[in-house]
């Protein structure tokens, strides 16, 4: 006869093992089944801010919007922020900073928002620091061009381009240029009144000398101007090396129609802050430079979180019919600013604007565009800028040459 089977190692185990075990087993397919983090719940932490989105910067103002719109979706189908929905209440300050200024007071006194972010631009973000200064608001922003003017301690730039970008970038961009074969000996240089363009410009002018290229032109013009065939004429006749624009939004589109009309091709153009997708994919933007923290390709796009961000935008951004859905300096900059906001809410477990802002002197910040620091002059820590230029109707970084895009340099004529 044989002897009965030896009990199972599952018999063998103790009845509350067995049950202990069971449990678990349940709670993974829990966790499994909803993600593993309860849905935000309770009153929303309302998020104030502006856009110019009618006006000279719509084009630049809608990716903004898009990018915040990817975030709240991204903190919404998490957990929110401290366990709540988060509501972001967006106004449309038409690029004018006394409206911007009116705005942020309704924000802040009507609205009665939790915290702020910044809108777009220099003016209409100093406008708005100030009115963040006087409730002791934290004022987290995205494309403020002069850091000096930044005297409220509870500001945070989420466009890392340190405390001095007039002398680091205009030596960035000479840099570019004179490591290529046939670097340039003469600069033209155009700018809009506007308070950061005409900040870098001035820089440009000074120190373009010493790096052995002779101005042969220099131009000032309104900020949001569309005729451009006067300035283009004269750009023609100087025939410079490298045309350096300190322009935003489209205006660089509208230069270089003007001077299409007039059979004229600058042999190497610069533009500070265009409108990233018309300039790309206009015939006449072919070989154009511009200034960059983030593009849509590696190293960059290697973060798992750009990565993420980069999909959804595209999606978004398609479905707005946007010309050029992809990635770039503006929509990581908005995106940054939405981290650097969740990482001092999520570390602190608070909304009151002090705890954030001492938070945030103190440490550190990963973002899209790097690990950022506040403990520099004005708040302001290390400067990301990169150059890019468009190649096959897209915008690649090209120097310097770490952060290049794989297989690509910058060109030159």
């Amino acid at each position: 006869m044989r002897p009965p089977p030896l009990p199972s190692r599952q018999s063998r185990r103790p009845w509350w093992s067995r049950a202990v075990g069971a449990a678990l087993i349940v709670l993974l397919l829990l966790i499994a089944a909803g993600g593993g983090a309860a849905a935000p719940s309770g009153k929303p932490v309302r998020i104030g801010s502006t856009l110019g989105l009618t006006g000279p910067v719509a084009a630049a103002a809608v990716v903004h919007r898009i990018a915040g719109e990817v975030y709240v979706d991204r903190l919404n189908h998490g957990n929110g922020l401290l366990g709540r929905p988060v509501e972001w209440v967006l106004l449309d300050d038409q690029a004018k900073p006394d409206l911007a200024r009116s705005l942020y007071e309704k924000l802040v006194t009507v609205d009665q928002v939790d915290l702020l972010l910044g809108p777009f631009g220099t003016a209409t973000i100093l406008s708005a620091m100030g009115v963040a200064q006087r409730y002791q608001k934290l004022f987290i922003q995205h494309t403020f061009g002069i850091p000096n003017l930044a005297k409220y301690d509870m500001q945070f730039p989420a466009w890392s381009i340190g405390p001095d970008p007039d002398v680091t970038i205009s030596n960035l961009v000479f840099d570019a240029v004179a490591a290529t074969p046939t670097p340039p000996r003469t600069i033209a240089i155009l700018t809009a009144k506007f308070p950061s363009l005409m900040f870098i410009a001035t820089r440009t002018r000074e120190l373009a000398p010493k790096r052995g290229l002779k101005e042969v032109l220099y131009l000032e013009y309104e900020f949001g101007q569309r005729d451009f065939g006067a300035i283009a004429a004269r750009v023609k006749d100087a025939n410079a090396d490298l045309l350096w624009v300190g322009g935003g939004g489209v205006e660089a589109n509208f230069l270089l129609e003007a001077l299409r009309k007039l059979d004229y091709t600058p042999p190497r153009h610069f533009y500070a802050y265009p409108a990233a997708g018309p300039l790309a994919l206009a015939p006449d933007g072919k070989g154009a430079l511009a200034l960059s923290i983030f593009e849509e390709h590696p190293p960059f796009t290697d973060n798992p979180t750009a990565a993420e961000f980069v999909k959804a935008f595209k999606e978004r951004a398609t479905k707005a019919n946007l010309p050029y859905p992809r990635v770039d300096t503006q929509a990581a900059a908005s995106f940054s600013a939405w981290q650097i906001l969740e990482a001092a809410v999520t570390a602190t477990g608070s909304l009151d604007d002090k705890t954030l802002a001492k938070w945030l002197k103190g440490h550190r910040v990963d973002t899209i565009t790097g690990k950022v620091r506040f403990d520099g002059p004005y708040n302001y820590g290390d400067d990301f800028t990169k150059v890019k230029q468009v190649q096959d109707g897209q915008w690649f970084v090209v120097w310097p040459t770490q952060f290049a895009a794989p297989g690509r340099k910058l060109l030159a004529p």
